[in-house]
């Protein structure tokens, strides 16, 4: 399969939201990768591949040139392989973002209520 986005060797922080079969879990970790359409991250966990998600970027001020420094982002797990015990790769589809304004770091993601 081609690569249709150019990706970006970048590791950004990142807080990830999707469901479990006892309701919500959230982490932070961080990105190896990232293009215009997905990202690629680790988790501590398996997660199944079409589960939505939602995922907070958190861009150095080098690229956040206006102040806006994260990105919210929707989407959907892809694919993911096992790295190795509780270190799960997984590459997430980006079907929309919004950028984040000043003091949001509270804002609520909702894809998973």
């Amino acid at each position: 399969m081609e690569r249709r986005a150019k990706r970006f060797p970048l590791r950004l922080p990142t807080t990830v939201r999707w469901m479990t079969e006892s309701g919500t879990a959230e982490t932070k970790t961080e990105s190896l990768d990232v293009s215009a359409r997905g990202i690629y991250f680790f988790l501590p966990k398996q997660i199944e591949e079409g589960s939505p998600l939602e995922i907070v970027i958190n861009l150095p001020r080098e690229i956040a040139l206006d102040g806006r420094s994260r990105v919210h982002c929707k989407g959907y797990v892809q694919r993911t392989e096992v790295i190795e015990v509780n270190r799960i790769g997984v590459a997430a589809r980006i079907e929309s973002y919004e950028f984040l304004q000043g003091n949001e770091n509270e804002r609520r993601l909702s894809v998973c209520d």
